[in-house]
């Protein structure tokens, strides 16, 4: 099982490495953005954003999963039919869903709240959308493939164009939000076009005529669970826009993007994650396998979620761009919201471990229950919560609708795929979690905090230890680690 465990770390340890450097990329224009625009316009790029992310489910329409799941056993069709017929599906659908949006871009930028002076970003964001919606089956096969490598290395020059294009575009042409597009649209484009090689190699002249409606058949129920999910991330934007104006949305949306520290960990968890249970769902120690990545990967979000809530706010404020903060000084009013979404993240890694039931048995059908619940959900905390506490009463409901998600999933799956999940050591991790947090709050600030809370980052593996969370092998394990660690320094 530790053998298993080892593959799945060390896939997700090349896919976070390209996530780590591409979203820290990403991350580093947000500053950008905080220090060359207002919170007004930084609020309509939010917004449209927002949309961006609802429509790029639509486009891809639960094919990224058909596929993953067909390649996996090749039921109909041998690799590269199950890779045709969903990539071209969705080449011939996206062609016409950007279309339209062209077609209608004044009336699509009235609907959507964006200012006439930028109705230009329809016209991009039409391009972006059908040029990312193309990539997602080949990006599926580099991951089934466990080709970590090669995704990871077309992530980041994807990623490294689109930030210098916004430098230049920003700086240099001085281009505003109309930039901010354009960039994303030539980074879409590049990304494609490295991908090419995938697409030659991986095309076919046809495939068995069942496939495509097996396919649809096992995606398009996570379509609806998708648009809820993605309300879940985004909806609060046009929410707190509509009742706080387009400046709470940027000072919400600069402190947001902070939780991306905890959102790297479920995105490169989760992009090692699908590949691997749905390769080793057939082996005969799958479910206490997969019991046990739970337990560990609640571990790391935890530490993680305590690190970054103790020491996140004293890098944002220390001044490293020649005397100037990470984040412009007039967008920390709302850093009280970042413990609650990084929290919020957690839930959501724990929802995409207990997903893992519902891919195997093909009860995709289940997703929009359990989505649209938290999203209605959500959409309701926010117009309850925004008006009397403003961004954290956003935060607050993003957190409650991911708990809400994690609960329904776990009561589902363990009625259709029941695993034994090892409940005792994780309520162990929560509770000391939390009481660790709770002491932080009396930490004080400056050097004297800074060293308060590095102890109580300590004290939290201390008191699981006390609490006799960790098991002997698991001690030998990290033993070995550490031992490994030497060796590498001395030798080096």
């Amino acid at each position: 099982m530790l053998d298993k465990i080892k593959r799945l770390g060390s896939d997700t340890a090349i896919y976070g490495i390209s996530t780590i450097l591409g979203r820290f990329l990403t991350f580093l224009l947000t500053p950008l953005y905080t220090h060359v625009l207002s919170a007004e316009n930084l609020g309509v790029v939010a917004t449209a954003y927002a949309y961006i992310a609802f429509l790029n489910v639509v486009y891809g329409y639960g094919m990224e999963g058909a596929y993953m799941k067909y390649v996996s056993t090749l039921e109909l069709g041998d690799r590269k039919q199950v890779f045709t017929a969903p990539f071209l599906s969705i080449a011939l659908t996206s062609l016409a869903f950007s279309g339209l949006l062209i077609a209608f871009a004044g009336p699509v930028a009235a609907v959507s709240g964006i200012p006439p002076d930028y109705e230009s970003i329809v016209f991009m964001s039409a391009g972006i959308l059908l040029l990312d919606a193309l990539t997602i089956v080949p990006f599926a096969s580099l991951r089934m493939a466990s080709k970590a490598r090669a995704f990871a290395a077309t992530k980041i020059a994807g990623i490294v164009v689109n930030v210098v294009c916004n430098v230049l575009f920003l700086f240099v042409f001085r281009m505003g939000v109309q930039g901010i597009f354009l960039s994303g649209l030539i980074s879409s484009a590049c990304t494609l076009a490295l991908l090419i090689p995938v697409l030659i190699r991986s095309l076919a002249y046809s495939w068995p005529r069942h496939l495509l409606p097996a396919l649809l058949r096992f995606g398009l129920p996570t379509v609806p669970a998708g648009i809820a999910g993605m309300m879940l991330q985004v909806i609060n934007r046009p929410i707190l826009g509509a009742l706080k104006g387009d400046a709470a949305v940027g000072v919400f949306q600069a402190n947001y993007r902070l939780g991306i520290f905890m959102m790297l960990l479920v995105s490169m968890f989760d992009f090692a994650w699908r590949p691997f249970f749905l390769n080793h769902a057939q082996d005969p120690d799958a479910r206490p396998l997969f019991s046990r990545v739970m337990t560990y990967f609640v571990l790391a979000a935890t530490t993680i979620f305590l690190f970054l809530s103790f020491f996140l706010f004293d890098l944002i404020s220390w001044p490293v761009f020649g005397g100037y903060p990470l984040i412009a000084a007039r967008f920390w009013e709302g850093f009280e919201i970042v413990p609650v979404i990084l929290l919020a993240y957690v839930f959501l890694g724990i929802y995409n471990n207990l997903i893992a039931g519902i891919y195997i048995e093909k009860k995709t059908s289940w997703l929009p229950l359990v989505t649209i619940t938290a999203a209605v959900i959500h959409v309701a905390a926010n117009f309850l919560l925004i008006p009397p506490f403003g961004l954290m009463g956003a935060a607050w409901a993003t957190l409650v609708s991911y708990v809400v998600m994690a609960g329904m999933m776990y009561a589902i799956v363990q009625r259709i795929y029941p695993i034994a999940y090892e409940i005792p050591r994780i309520v162990k991790i929560f509770l000391v979690a939390a009481a660790v947090y709770l002491a932080s709050l009396f930490a004080g600030t400056g050097i004297a905090g800074v060293l308060a809370k590095a102890g109580l980052l300590l004290l939290f593996f201390g008191l699981l230890a006390g609490t006799r969370f960790f098991e002997t092998g698991e001690w030998e394990a990290a033993r070995r680690l550490v031992r490994r660690a030497r060796l590498a320094k001395s030798s080096g």
